[in-house]
């Protein structure tokens, strides 16, 4: 392996170091603000929990806000499984949930945060108002873009049925967080996406005002 190969391998040196330092730190954070949530859960906690003192913590991270700020940056970029399509937004939709439940830690943490978040003075705050916001407008173009191909169900708005989508994943979620053994949220979201979007095989009817019989089965 060349020089060059090794140099584009990842952080060597004192960079790897003060990348791993900041991963535990992070690790540690999300388990404390996870359970005790952001108000509850101090600088110290996450210094103890991460094996460290209080100013390593501080020198990567200088106050608690920055640390919340970077730990969300965290959870999205571990949090979120492989993009499909735009043709199979229902089953990137479900592969994610199911994806989430392989970290539960991390749906935890984000829900902690956000019910903590509509609070005023929240660091937060800005972070949830932002994402909502955009996952309301994504969801409703990919839906707008399906109902163009023949894919959604007549009648369905996707301006309605987008923020749905949200809405019914953050409830459900919370949901499996209190009963994981008795709440399916891949099967839940499914069962919803199934209402609203024809099925890829019988895409050429969904312009029309009749449904065919054999799909009235999957309403």
């Amino acid at each position: 392996m060349t020089k060059k190969a090794n140099a584009r391998s990842g952080p060597r040196g004192p960079y790897a170091k003060t990348a791993e330092r900041q991963r535990q730190i992070l690790e540690a954070a999300v388990e404390v603000f996870g359970s005790r949530g952001y108000n509850g859960g101090s600088i110290q906690d996450v210094a103890d929990r991460a094996g460290i003192n209080q100013t390593t913590l501080l020198h990567h991270f200088p106050t608690k806000a920055q640390l919340l700020v970077a730990v969300l940056e965290y959870r999205d970029r571990i949090s979120t499984s492989t993009p499909g399509t735009r043709e199979r937004f229902a089953e990137t939709i479900v592969r994610q949930a199911k994806h989430n439940e392989r970290i539960p830690h991390l749906v935890e943490l984000y829900s902690v945060l956000s019910g903590e978040a509509t609070t005023e003075d929240h660091p937060a705050r800005n972070y949830f108002v932002q994402r909502f916001a955009r996952l309301r407008k994504e969801y409703s173009g990919e839906l707008r873009y399906l109902a163009s191909i023949g894919r959604l169900r007549p009648g369905v708005d996707p301006d309605v049925a987008g923020p749905t989508i949200v809405a019914l994943w953050e409830g459900i979620q919370t949901e499996w967080l209190l009963n994981p053994d008795t709440v399916d949220v891949p099967g839940i979201l499914k069962g919803y996406l199934d209402l609203i979007l024809v099925p890829e095989e019988n895409a050429g009817w969904s312009s029309g005002t009749e449904t065919p019989v054999e799909a009235l089965n999957t309403l």
